[in-house]
């Protein structure tokens, strides 16, 4: 049988006429050009931007169901910037099968624990609850998710948690989708999570802050600083100004919700070299704590990047200069959780 699925995590959804849907996590419809025309155009302004917002990066669904498999249909598209993830299927919770997805249409059944087959919590004949998470990176559609018997697709439940930043925050090179950073601070805590990680394209853009001024959450967090780093995209004078007034547009929609900005994560082999507007990291992480701290917000928090890993941490978990490898970002996970918290 078939079933509409909630999905969730993304901000706009746009469907074709073959019934292939786009999970945006910006609005594609304050773009300067066509929907789609962003595909293998990096001619078009802000092309990477786009590019990375139509990937579904925490966009996931959930249904509880007695049926013996699920089937989906999905269609990755090439890009000149990263190969797909996979998807993962988690049964009550824990990773039941991560299925590799290839370029172009392909659909996959996955076998699900037979009703009579005790899983996790649940008891012989009991239902079971799957989510579905679409991968973290590549161009992603997704048409039908079918099921072989019964399934009742589920609203999201907790409270929302808007996550902004980087690749760092994509996590391209995690192990699964459900197994970024920040999905698996989202699935300790029970979160609804909004993941705007977007590879290369951390820089401040107002599309970005008006998405999470315009999105309920409960609490949001604000990875900042090492796109700018990378990208010589502000100067020590325009930097501070440029984090107000991002963190001025998410208030107007937040006026008292929690928020937590961490500065870029320690990176021991470019640490200390300026960049080509002659910030360091440090000076990057400076120019981010001036702009925040110019708010004078009681419910902003700051965290220091470099006490979420250590340096010989970051040496030996990272696969590049900046980026963790999937053990890494596990790490990040563990030290994030218990500081991203919810008021009592």
């Amino acid at each position: 049988m078939g079933n509409d699925p909630l999905w969730t995590g993304y901000r706009h959804r746009v469907v074709d006429a073959d019934g292939w849907q786009t999970f945006w996590r910006l609005d594609p419809r304050e773009q300067p050009f066509e929907l789609h025309d962003w595909l293998g155009r990096p001619d078009r302004p802000g092309h990477r931007l786009w590019l990375r917002a139509a990937t579904p990066a925490g966009v996931r669904a959930t249904w509880r169901t007695t049926a013996s498999s699920v089937t989906l249909e999905i269609r990755s598209e090439p890009t000149i910037y990263s190969e797909s993830a996979p998807v993962d299927f988690l049964v009550n919770g824990k990773l039941h099968h991560r299925h590799p997805v290839d370029l172009g249409e392909q659909q996959f059944t996955v076998a699900l624990p037979s009703t009579g087959e005790p899983v996790g919590l649940a008891g012989a004949g009991e239902p079971v609850e799957l989510e579905i998470w679409l991968p973290q990176a590549g161009a992603i559609g997704v048409r039908d998710v079918t099921f072989e018997g019964e399934a009742e697709p589920l609203p999201p439940t907790g409270p929302r948690w808007i996550t902004y930043g980087s690749s760092i925050t994509q996590c391209a090179g995690a192990y699964g989708p459900s197994e970024t950073w920040p999905a698996l601070v989202a699935r300790q805590h029970g979160w609804d999570l909004v993941a705007l990680g977007l590879a290369g394209e951390c820089h401040l853009d107002p599309i970005a802050a008006r998405t999470i001024r315009d999105t309920p959450a409960r609490l949001i967090s604000l990875c900042l600083g090492i796109n700018i780093y990378g990208g010589e995209t502000f100067n020590g004078r325009t930097l501070p100004g440029q984090v107000e007034a991002f963190l001025r547009t998410v208030r107007e929609g937040h006026p008292h919700t929690p928020i937590v900005v961490i500065t870029p994560l320690v990176a021991p082999n470019i640490e200390g070299k300026p960049n080509a507007v002659g910030l360091t990291l440090d000076d990057i992480r400076a120019c981010v704590e001036l702009g925040a701290r110019t708010l004078a917000d009681p419910d902003l928090q700051l965290i220091d990047g470099r006490t979420i890993l250590t340096p010989e941490e970051a040496q030996s978990h990272y696969t590049d200069d900046v980026h963790p490898n999937p053990d890494g970002y596990r790490l990040i996970a563990q030290r994030l959780a218990p500081l991203l918290t919810l008021p009592l």
